[in-house]
């Protein structure tokens, strides 16, 4: 394995580091504090090319490999994870779902918006009574001829207020079935589909976490990816994938706590010298930048194995399980170090600290990955 940053990989840290500077960092914690999704900001991010990260360029995307990904969703967290979050979600879960599922005539319509960051996209697979168990989704999807007839609510879903167009997957068959779901497309506007409430955060609080509701929902038929009865299947799939952006958003948490952290450690002084000189601060550093190195491996190993097309279910729930848990580790010991002020909205800590759990929940739980993990190693 290539251990070195590539010039683009360089680039696009650069150019994020300057975006973030001017777009995000002034107005971040006013965000927070409002629980405000900054729109227009998405829009900014799709002229830079960010919103369709790994769409190709015949769709209007820029084709950058997982890499360069993790690169994009990484240095964007550093600064805001909120932001990362949204991004993500939007690239990972709602843009891939219709890129690795769709037909052509699907993507033609559908994608080149997305990449252009013209519409922001929203996934919905979680509900009320399904978060860990998808498979039991109650939400349903009934044929009417050329159409199907959608009854039922999505919850906990990234942009479920603000989205253009989402990706849903619904029960088509008998409840249990992993065969018995499919994956529809559904666009703003349509009669029947509308936005609930939307949740109040501890953290993450200007990506937009809201329910999506279908009433009646009349959708065609040429709305479907793929065929009917595959939607659980492909969600898994895209799962996968998704869990690489996890992992990005963790460590991304992760490098922000750290190097906040060491340069508040460098300029605090008590008894007469810096804290980074006590052994009990330096070895909290020393602790977090290991855990940091080990979770960027594990991370560029499955972005490495998914850009050769090899199977990653097991190395993306690793990837995402560790540098999920390593994140909330880091921004716990980042608050100590800065002590009272740490505490405090002052310093940038304390909002990596409500941020970092959501990673350990979002796109399968801890403990789900390590059932995904045990069930491989025994296949």
């Amino acid at each position: 394995m290539n251990f070195e940053k590539s010039d683009t990989q360089k680039t696009i840290a650069h150019s994020i580091r300057e975006f973030a500077k001017k777009h995000i960092r002034p107005y971040m914690m006013d965000w927070d504090e409002k629980q405000t999704f900054p729109e227009e900001l998405f829009h900014k991010l799709g002229e830079m090319g960010y919103m369709g990260v790994l769409v190709p360029e015949k769709y209007g995307g820029s084709e950058m490999n997982y890499h360069e990904y993790i690169t994009v969703i990484e240095e964007i967290s550093k600064v805001d994870s909120s932001v990362g979050l949204s991004l993500a979600a939007h690239n990972s879960l709602c843009t891939n779902h219709i890129l690795e599922f769709g037909n052509e005539e699907q993507k033609q319509k559908w994608l080149p918006k997305l990449a252009h960051g013209e519409w922001i996209g929203a996934w919905g697979l979680t509900e009320h009574n399904t978060g860990s168990d998808a498979g039991g989704m109650s939400t349903t999807a009934k044929q009417d001829g050329d159409y199907y007839v959608l009854n039922g609510a999505k919850n906990f879903i990234t942009h479920g207020i603000s989205g253009d167009i989402a990706v849903v997957v619904v029960r088509t068959g008998e409840k249990g079935d992993s065969r018995g779901m499919t994956a529809f497309v559904i666009e703003k506007g349509t009669p029947g589909f509308s936005s609930g409430k939307k949740e109040d955060k501890m953290g993450m609080r200007a990506s937009e976490t809201a329910e999506l509701i279908f009433d009646n929902c009349r959708i065609h038929k040429d709305n479907i990816l793929g065929d009917v009865g595959e939607g659980f299947i492909q969600a898994l799939k895209v799962l996968d994938g998704g869990r690489i952006s996890i992992g990005a958003l963790s460590l991304g948490i992760s490098k922000g706590a750290y190097e906040a952290s060491l340069k508040y450690a460098k300029e605090r002084e008590q008894f007469g010298r810096p804290i980074a000189h006590f052994q009990a601060i330096g070895f909290k550093l020393a602790d977090m930048l290991t855990e940091i190195e080990a979770s960027e491996l594990l991370l560029h190993k499955a972005a490495s194995m998914k850009n050769k097309g090899e199977k990653i279910v097991s190395i993306s729930a690793m990837a995402k399980m560790y540098a999920s848990e390593v994140c909330v580790k880091i921004a716990n010991e980042a608050v100590q170090i800065h002590g009272g002020y740490g505490y405090t909205k002052d310093f940038p800590v304390e909002k990596f600290y409500r941020d970092a759990k959501l990673c350990t929940i979002g796109e399968g739980t801890s403990e789900i990955q390590k059932l995904v993990i045990s069930r491989n190693i025994l296949a």
